[in-house]
């Protein structure tokens, strides 16, 4: 039976909305705040919401036209619906109901709201969030030196566009050896695009099944990804550990051709029709694609007539769901590590902190157990039983550090073996290269110029620190651009030779560093890129002497990110922060627009939160722009003052606290 909203009484689920719009969700179960999480996000930008659901089932295609075939015709080649349908109905009641009120929530909103209009789904079903759960990885899977004979073509090219070099993210964590008051305390700090997909929200959650987070979720989840609870907290960053692997198939039968060499003999390739629609100038077209996939995954790449390239992937397992659900609920260390023995999640490092003291950094979380002769850098023999994965690495095995007798832990999408003081990492000679390919980055560095040595943190230092803008590579680099004097640029270097090396609003130096950082990706001499700064600056501005705030700016666009354009003539507020390649803490990405003389922010900062794990416990945060993509609502932009003067607002917790400061109460 299809779940429907009116079989959930609104009356066992009540929204809060704080004063910055922030829902806080109570409801009689879990299921409840899960409803209401969906139905709140609905509320706050359902344009993105359908845009991002569209894509994690197939969808696309029928709105966007050509250009999303790629991703449409990948979801079908990991047969993501059927595993997901199939993972529904054989889910546990629990998941099940998880499963209902996702769907349910959303739907409540479209029955309750027939002003919106959809552009495709009417409808939710429950489970479309298990889409997630049963695909590939990003984009194809197929290695780099692949990529040549990746099978997608066509119309959009690749699904998987470069990296933005400023998505990343910071987190911390200290012991109460490290802080004033002798509590624990955590930095969350996601880098993500700000518009377009997998946009950050935040929420508070409270059943009477002992759920109680706060945090934030990725918009289209109904589950708190990164927050804290009232015993723990916990943060994560992207790691580049390996869980998908591509391997050559030998079709080289000439009486089977669906068979492939395996071992000493040959195995037997599945074949099968699936149609994909199109949105074209004529209409809706079906398309069929015809498919392979062999026992190590689909068929993404075809190298010739005999040779194919299938992929394997640990993010095809699922759990994804249940393991969130597990970590929202631990009540202490042990219970947050069963939660990540699930081994549910791809692609994340976890830093954790608690009530009790403790703090624990965990690198990665499912990755593929290869044998010892397995290079997955290079693209397997698909024949050789070798090559076959061996099973989930244990969580033991993975690199982690618990309470470090320097009383720190940081992460910034590097290497594991640097996480804290020398002497308490762990030892890059124990593990496989795979596991861990990071490097130390400019990020990392500045949190370890930070992190180490004696000092105690107070709450109010430890905010400060959250947003700090010291560039740090700043120290390395500015006697770079001073070796050599040249009489065209010697105010811009005595700029720069009296630079306090920090980024700020009014600093003219930051902008001639920053700017010159920029260019010299693709220009070698130092000197040479600061020469072409200074040309640009004036003649965009009449000067060289512009302050940064004047270039870096933060302006609210539509959620897309590319149905309207950003303008210097529209509002927007100036921001210290700058690109990651900086080391900056405060990650701020902004890119020139044609015509415009400012700099726009598409990337960095997005969800920021400080908490400190006392008897009762207190937490700041922060969302870049504000809660909702309604222009006309007051929390479209009423969080960006706070971001660009470097201020957190209240993390409301309590139930006491967010009476005191609600701005209303509904119920869906």
């Amino acid at each position: 039976m299809v779940f429907s909203a009116a079989l959930l009484p609104a009356a066992d689920v009540t929204i809060q909305r704080d004063t910055w719009g922030v829902p806080h969700i109570y409801g009689r179960t879990d299921a409840d705040a899960a409803f209401g999480l969906m139905y709140a996000q609905a509320e706050d930008n359902f344009w993105q919401l359908e845009d991002d659901t569209l894509r994690v089932i197939g969808r696309a295609a029928e709105v966007d036209g050509p250009s999303a075939l790629p991703n449409d015709i990948l979801v079908l080649a990991w047969e993501s619906e059927a595993r997901a349908r199939d993972h529904y109905q054989h889910a546990s009641p629990k998941l099940r109901a998880l499963c209902d009120a996702y769907a349910a929530g959303v739907n409540r909103y479209l029955a309750t709201h027939p002003e919106t209009h959809p552009r495709l789904l009417a409808h939710w079903e429950p489970w479309f969030i298990l889409m997630e759960e049963h695909r590939g990885p990003a984009g194809a899977g197929i290695a780099l030196n692949e990529r040549p004979w990746a099978e997608w073509g066509g119309p959009g090219g690749p699904p998987s566009p470069a990296p933005d070099p400023d998505e990343g993210s910071n987190m911390w964590a200290v012991g109460p050896s490290r802080t004033t008051a002798g509590h624990a305390l955590l930095l969350i700090n996601p880098h993500v695009s700000f518009l377009g997909g997998g946009q950050r929200y935040e929420a508070h959650l409270h059943s009477g099944e002992g759920l109680d987070v706060s945090g934030f979720a990725i918009l289209g989840t109904p589950y708190i990804r990164s927050g804290r609870n009232p015993y723990l907290g916990w943060s994560h960053t992207n790691n580049y550990a390996q869980t998908a692997d591509v391997y050559l198939e030998t079709f080289d039968d000439p009486k089977g051709p669906l068979s492939y060499r395996y071992g000493t003999g040959y195995r037997k390739a599945i074949r099968w029709t699936a149609q994909v629609r199109v949105k074209t100038v004529r209409g809706i077209e079906t398309h069929a694609v015809i498919f392979r996939k062999t026992h190590h995954g689909p068929i993404l790449g075809v190298r010739s007539d005999t040779q194919a390239l299938a992929v394997r992937a640990a993010a095809v397992e699922g759990g994804i769901f249940e393991q969130r659900w597990a970590m929202a609920k631990a009540r202490n260390l042990r219970e947050f590590q069963a939660a990540l023995d699930r081994r549910a999640l791809t692609g994340s490092n976890t830093i954790y902190a608690d009530g009790a003291g403790n703090i624990w950094y965990l690198h990665g979380n499912a990755i593929p157990h290869r044998g010892p002769k397995v290079d997955p850098t290079k693209t397997l023999d698909g024949s050789d039983p070798e090559t076959e994965w061996q099973g989930l690495h244990a969580l033991a095995e993975l690199p982690q550090v618990l309470n470090p007798k320097s009383g720190y832990l940081q992460n910034c999408n590097s290497t594991p073996f640097l996480t804290t003081a020398a002497g308490d990492n762990p030892v890059a000679a124990n593990y496989p290269a795979y596991m861990a390919p990071e490097p130390d980055t400019p990020r990392a560095q500045r949190s370890r110029a930070i992190l180490e040595g004696t000092t105690r943190f107070s709450f109010a230092d430890w905010t400060r620190l959250a947003l700090d803008t010291k560039i740090g590579i700043a120290t390395a680099r500015v006697p770079e651009l001073l070796r050599t004097r040249d009489p065209k640029l010697a105010d811009l270097q005595t700029a720069l030779e009296q630079w306090d090396q920090i980024g700020r609003n009014d600093s003219v130096a930051t902008t001639l560093f920053v700017l010159t950082e920029l260019r010299r990706r693709t220009v070698a001499d130092p000197i040479a890129a600061l020469a072409q700064v200074k040309s640009q600056l004036e003649a965009a501005w009449g000067t060289w002497q512009v302050p940064w705030g004047e270039i870096n700016r933060l302006q609210r666009v539509h959620t897309s990110g590319t149905l309207e354009p950003y303008s210097d003539a529209r509002s927007s507020v100036p921001i210290p922060g700058a690109p990651s390649l900086t080391g900056t803490i405060m990650t701020f990405g902004a890119r020139e627009i044609p015509g415009q003389k400012r700099m726009y922010g598409t990337v960095g900062d997005t969800y920021v939160s400080v908490v400190e794990f006392s008897k009762h416990p207190q937490a700041l945060s922060l969302l870049v722009f504000g809660q909702s993509s309604d222009p006309a609502s007051p929390h479209f932009f009423d969080q960006a003052p706070l971001y660009s003067t470097q201020r957190f607002k209240p993390s409301w917790f309590t139930l006491k606290e967010v009476r005191q400061h609600r701005e209303r109460t509904y119920r869906p």
